[in-house]
């Protein structure tokens, strides 16, 4: 049996519908974490511990690595945040430097 291959505009579209923003996703599927983080990434550069707190993601690195694949890019930096707790951590800074298909 022959295997059908998503020609690169199926791909590209059904990729775009993943990233399709929706009000109030509170799913905890991957692509409506990949949304959140999106939208958040979007007002500003967000640490790992904020993703989690605020986006609900458990595992940004995850959901950061999944946009760059889909060619989100995302600039990482290391920085010193403290958790709720107050203790001192060095986590990711993740900062949306261009959306796909923007031009530069």
């Amino acid at each position: 049996m022959s295997e059908k291959k998503a020609t690169p505009e199926n791909e590209a579209a059904f990729q775009e519908s993943q990233l399709d923003f929706k009000p109030n996703d509170a799913g905890n599927d991957a692509a409506a974490q990949r949304r959140r983080a999106l939208d958040m990434l979007r007002s500003g550069g967000k640490t790992t511990l904020e993703l989690r707190r605020d986006g609900d993601i458990l595992a940004p690195a995850a959901r950061i690595k999944e946009l760059r694949v889909k060619g989100y890019d995302i600039l990482t930096q290391r920085v010193n945040r403290p958790t709720d707790s107050g203790k001192l951590h060095n986590v990711a800074l993740y900062i949306l430097m261009r959306e796909v298909g923007a031009q530069a």
